[in-house]
């Protein structure tokens, strides 16, 4: 299925749940407790932030609790500031899905809003160093436009609506961190956030400086709970004052078995491919590295490789027209998949010798999990908390951002060297299987939601990580960093 037929489907309100559509007003089955998760999109749509929230929010489920969703009606990211951007059309109503109720909420834009949103942004992130009275005051207020969803706001100061937790994130979009707070703070509750903090390249803060404004470190230190997903993400959050007995270290999963099990052969008939397969997932877009994938690849392609590059995932305008201004030869050994089913992805991952991701803005990069649960060994880059994911040289390989020379090397590597290949992928699947499955995850998640729930402080159990083998065993257990 393509990103434009399930964008539509869900536009017409007729995306799965596993019951009818009940009344936002509806009273929810009993729990012991109540559970609020909000993020910028969910199910249908499916990214990595989503995958996170929509494995937490089933767990919590399935054990019993009362888990909501509140999100928004974006399907493109775009549409957070620009019209025109497809969406998930479900009206007023809430609907479930595998247990969890989710109710979703139109974004409004001011006018102009896709030419205001960047300026405005850019100019909060000048604003927030200055020493000036009331500083943090006009950036929260600023914040509440990213994205500006009023109607969930509206949603959270009715007197009718009672959570026990909420759980909220992504700092780069705060409006939702913000309306979680003031519910929280209001209603006596603890608010858990994870910010999900891109930490681009090493001193380089231009991505960065979007994810660290002063009102987003200031509500991380208020909250009752902050994950970071790697050594590095927790180590910066302490650095910005983040009490260290309110952060914890606690990374991404995966389910091996939702991966697994695809039909290549079938990939490759459907598509017509005959060489090998190199596979990126997520969106399509500059700092997620793919104009540098197809410029690597066209290296390669130029010394004879008859590999194919294969983009599954949503592309954003500026990544359209830079590939409608490839060579046609080239276009047509790039294959853009667009949005794909989850049959979809388990073919691809069944059928490609190598993924690459050479993106600066992953704070982990739940797809390095899902190739490695396949065997497929994986590219990243040097940037983010991607370090603290793959072990370069030991279940992977790592490049920096933007180095189309060493991509191209990399992937040629991988392309030519099949037992380097299969041995980076088996040792990136036996770490998967060690620390990094769901399960594991979870069970950190539990354990900090009891304590906080019982109204102790929920800590971490005080354990070294150090490098990236070790600290991606350990980020399955909410243990601290040093």
């Amino acid at each position: 299925m393509t990103d434009k037929d399930e964008g539509r489907r869900a536009k017409d309100g007729e995306a799965e749940a596993d019951g009818a559509a009940m009344p936002a007003s509806a009273t929810p089955p009993r729990s012991s407790r109540r559970l609020l998760h909000l993020i910028q999109r969910y199910y249908p749509f499916v990214g990595g932030s989503e995958l996170y929230f929509a494995a937490l929010s089933e767990r919590f489920a399935a054990r019993g609790d009362e888990v909501t969703v509140y999100t928004t009606d974006a399907w493109d990211l775009e549409h957070f500031w620009a019209a025109g951007k497809r969406t998930i059309d479900w009206g007023d109503e809430a609907r479930r899905h595998n247990g969890v109720a989710i109710r979703r909420f139109a974004v409004r834009r001011p006018p102009l809003w896709w030419l205001g949103y960047p300026v405005t942004r850019r100019a909060m992130t000048h604003l927030s160093p200055l020493p000036l009275p009331g500083n943090e005051a006009i950036l929260r207020a600023a914040g509440h436009f990213s994205p500006w969803v009023p109607g969930l706001g509206r949603a959270l100061r009715d007197d009718a609506v009672r959570f026990d937790l909420v759980h909220s994130a992504n700092i780069a979009l705060e409006s939702l961190i913000l309306d979680a707070e003031a519910y929280a703070r209001r209603r006596d509750v603890p608010l858990v956030v994870t910010p999900f903090v891109h930490l681009g390249e090493g001193g380089d803060r231009r991505v960065l400086k979007y994810y660290s404004m002063r009102h987003q470190l200031g509500a991380l230190r208020r909250a009752a709970a902050t994950i970071a997903q790697t050594p590095r993400e927790y180590r910066f959050l302490r650095s910005c004052g983040v009490d260290e007995a309110r952060l914890h270290l606690v990374g991404a999963g995966v389910d091996p078995a939702t991966v697994t099990g695809g039909d290549g052969a079938a990939f490759r008939a459907r598509h017509g491919i005959d060489g090998p397969i190199v596979a990126c997932i997520g969106a399509m877009a500059h700092d997620k590295g793919t104009p540098h994938a197809v410029a690597a690849l066209q290296r390669l392609w130029r010394e004879g490789s008859d590999a194919t590059l294969v983009l599954a995932g949503p592309a954003l305008e500026h990544f359209t027209r830079f590939h409608a201004a490839l060579p046609e030869a080239d276009r047509a050994r790039c294959r853009l998949l667009g949005f794909i089913s989850d049959e979809e992805k388990r073919d691809l991952l069944a059928a490609a010798a190598v993924f690459a991701l050479p993106s600066r803005t992953d704070s982990f990069g739940i797809v390095y999990l899902e190739a490695w649960s396949c065997g497929i060994p994986v590219i990243g880059a040097r940037a983010g908390g991607v370090p603290d994911v793959i072990a370069d040289g030991e279940d992977g390989l790592l490049v920096p951002f933007g180095d189309v020379s060493a991509l191209a090397t990399a992937l040629r590597t991988l392309l030519t060297d099949r037992t380097l290949a299969r041995t980076l992928g088996a040792r990136g699947r036996a770490k998967v299987l060690a620390g990094l499955t769901w399960d594991h995850v979870f069970a950190a998640f539990a354990r900090i939601y009891d304590d906080l729930l019982r109204g102790d402080t929920a800590s971490g159990a005080g354990a070294v990580v150090q490098s990236a083998p070790t600290g991606t065993a350990a980020m399955g257990t909410g243990e601290r960093a040093r």
